[in-house]
This record gives C-alpha cells, sequence and structure tokens, in this order.
C-alpha cells in the first residue's frame, strides 16, 4: 500500500505540478487541493492522463467550512470535494476545490466527464447553494421547488423558515412560517444498579 501510494504521490505531483495549491497525504490516503480556476482541466487529466487513470467518479459533497474549528478556519467557506476511483490503477483520491465567492458560490460542473456527477451535483446546489458551471439540469433534488434556503448551510436555522402541511379544510398543501416552539430536552437518566439484567 506504501508503495503504491508514493506511486501515486509523485505522479500527482509530476503531472499536475504547478496546478497544485496542496497535496496532503494521511491515513492511507491523498487529497490534493486545486484552484477553481484549474478544477476542470485538473480533473480531464486525472481521467484521461494514462499514468493516473481514474475512470470513476465514486463520490462528490459540498462542505461548509464556517464553522470549521469552531469557526477558527481561515479561507473561502465553501468546497466540493470530489471521490475518485481507479479500477485499472487500484487507487484512489479526494480532490478538493474550494468556490472563489462565498456569496456565490460557483465551481465548474463535472458532469461532462462523469455523468455519475449528476445528482451528487444536484444534491450539493440543494443542500449548500454550490452552483455548479456547465451543469444541464442544476434544479433541487431533495428539498420541495418552493424551499427558500440551503438546509446544510451552518448558518440555517436548525427549524427552517416554513412549514408545509396539508390542510383538511382548504383540501390542498399549504405552506406556513415555523411554529416550533425551540425547547430543552432534558434526557432521563437511569441509576439502577441491576438495570438491564446486568449485575
Amino acid at each position: 500500500m506504501t508503495q503504491k501510494l508514493d506511486t501515486l504521490q509523485a505522479t500527482l505531483e509530476r503531472v499536475l505540478a504547478d496546478r497544485l495549491v496542496s497535496l496532503v497525504r494521511a491515513r492511507g490516503e491523498i487529497t490534493v487541493t486545486v484552484k477553481v480556476a484549474d478544477s476542470l482541466s485538473v480533473a480531464k487529466t486525472l481521467r484521461d492522463h494514462p499514468e493516473l487513470c481514474f475512470e470513476q467518479l465514486i463520490d462528490l459533497c459540498g462542505v461548509d467550512y464556517s464553522g470549521y474549528k469552531d469557526g477558527l478556519h481561515e479561507g473561502l467557506r465553501y468546497a466540493v470535494v470530489t471521490h475518485l476511483l481507479s479500477v485499472s490503477k487500484n487507487w484512489r483520491l479526494r480532490l478538493k476545490v474550494f468556490a472563489a465567492d462565498d456569496d456565490f458560490p460557483v465551481v465548474p460542473a463535472l458532469t461532462p466527464l462523469w455523468s455519475a456527477a449528476n445528482w451528487f451535483e444536484r444534491e450539493a446546489f440543494d443542500l449548500y447553494g454550490i452552483v455548479f458551471d456547465g451543469h444541464d439540469d442544476l434544479r433541487r433534488i431533495l428539498t420541495d421547488y418552493g424551499f427558500i434556503g440551503h438546509p446544510m448551510r451552518k448558518d440555517f436555522p436548525v427549524t427552517g423558515h416554513v412549514e408545509m402541511r396539508y390542510d383538511p379544510e382548504q383540501k390542498r398543501v399549504i405552506y406556513q412560517p415555523v411554529t416550533i416552539e425551540p425547547r430543552e430536552i432534558t434526557p432521563r437518566i437511569i441509576r439502577e444498579d441491576h438495570y438491564g439484567g446486568l449485575h
């Protein structure tokens, strides 16, 4: 495993060279970070270069770093993390790219390179508000069409903004402001000596 990672790391450093922002090797995995402007060309290189051959995109997700390390994170807020697999070389890679604008996060879509990115990009758009430039059908996938906001952002309220329910009098689904009152729940503590049959 170590020799394989050594080979992959050396190849990435040589092939990507000045396009690498960082390369981190930890826990038997390699994570490369690239600039958003280079992300599409780097992804194409990772897929097509004969020494890399990352044929499959196996996962893609959005990340909101605004609360990372108790808010001590310095840098851009939104990232897209992609997990790639090379079946022919039998190795994996994590590709990370940060959106350049925290107010309107945009990264290039990977769907033109790997069609498997389609639903993952729609999910990251829906939950984090990250726009994937070049995606043919970027629309919500998990929340309702009328949903306001992006629920996985760290600043999204836990109870949301609106709730949807069926109104039997109007005989239709209606939207209304959230009516849940925040409350503190204290867990019940059991202090029995023989609880659960344990002696």
